[in-house]
């Protein structure tokens, strides 16, 4: 900040040059692009199960689909240029994951395979799993606890 500019001066400017997003499109694109992973999705999972396969099965083979097609995009620096026009669209819940963890470890590839891939791929997944897993074992050990006290 200049020493000759008030906070008013300041806030105007910063107002003035900051831009401002087109929320109805922003909206627009995210429900676009959401809406085309979630079919793709849909068409993993019925041509699964229209091969025979059990729906619990076909649905554990269209979650592995769209981990692997997520990795491969961020691999190939395609899903963060999605993820950048369709915004939180991109952030569905397995692919936006994927993407998550794939995106540190290609990112810091090149300081080695432990220091680099292996410190930082779980850079902005690591505290979700940790959480998760830490949160499941709790519940289960206070589910154990009380199917031996006979409340469960």
């Amino acid at each position: 900040m200049n020493s000759g500019m008030t906070k008013e001066t300041y806030k105007d400017y910063v107002k003035q040059k900051t831009p401002m997003p087109n929320l109805a499109a922003n909206m627009a694109k995210a429900f676009v692009l959401g809406g085309a992973i979630c079919v793709i999705g849909q068409a993993i999972l019925n041509y699964c199960k229209s091969t025979g396969m059990k729906e619990d099965i076909a649905g554990s083979w269209t979650s592995m689909i769209l981990i692997l097609l997520s990795v491969l995009l961020t691999g190939f620096n395609v899903y963060p240029k999605f993820a950048q026009w369709g915004g939180a669209g991109a952030l569905v819940p397995i692919t936006g994951f994927a993407n998550s963890v794939a995106a540190p470890a290609i990112e810091y590839k090149k300081e080695g395979q432990v220091f680099g891939i292996g410190c930082k791929i779980f850079t902005i997944a690591g505290p979700v799993i940790l959480y998760g897993i830490f949160t499941s074992w709790v519940l289960g050990f206070l589910y154990w606890i009380g199917k031996m006290m006979g409340v469960v």
